[in-house]
């Protein structure tokens, strides 16, 4: 998800400390969460070999339910950002979200 590791004494307010047997080892910075819906729809473009915007109308549906489960709706411009990567108009992308509850 494009987490940065670092010493723990660098480690700053929002960063999580890991200790090991009662000692601080590592410090992880994580990535802002539109940093993270990025490194996500990259993710699912490698496992499905192919650009999302090539994917068929059902293969969307199925990526804006993935992505809704996983929060990606939560970030701001996340239905733009998610519309972009999948070649379709924010309505679209609202319309896929609303079939679900439906």
């Amino acid at each position: 998800m494009g987490g940065e590791m670092l010493p723990p004494d660098e480690a700053g307010p929002e960063d999580v400390v890991l200790a090991w047997e009662g000692a601080d080892v590592v410090a992880v910075r994580l990535p802002q969460l539109a940093d993270s819906l990025d490194h996500i729809l990259a993710a699912m473009e490698r496992k499905r070999g192919k650009p999302l915007a090539d994917l068929d109308r059902k293969a969307k549906q199925e990526v804006v339910r993935i992505l809704e489960a996983r929060g990606a709706f939560s970030v701001r411009h996340g239905v733009e950002t998610v519309a972009s990567a999948l070649g379709v108009s924010r309505f679209t992308v609202y319309n896929y979200l609303n079939r679900d509850k439906t």
